[in-house]
């Protein structure tokens, strides 16, 4: 357990920012499941502002970003 006030800052936002970005990783891995079920055109675009919007706020690689619209518009 961290002993400085500021690690202990540290430590309670690397908590709430897992915690947060954890929730983002699985709602885009829900969309990819409902895309695959459905391949409906309107899922597609969702899904593709999902993963850049992943991109930007760090959750995901650029490349894993792409490599996932790729799959996915080969469906």
């Amino acid at each position: 357990m961290p002993i400085i006030v500021g690690a202990k800052k540290a430590l309670r936002q690397s908590k709430k920012r897992y915690l947060l970005n954890s929730k983002k990783r699985l709602a885009l891995k829900n969309l990819i499941k409902k895309f695959i079920k459905s391949k409906a055109k309107d899922d597609l675009s969702l899904l593709y502002s999902a993963a850049d919007k992943a991109v930007k706020s760090g959750i995901i690689h650029k490349n894993k970003a792409k490599r996932i619209k790729s799959k996915l518009a080969r469906l």
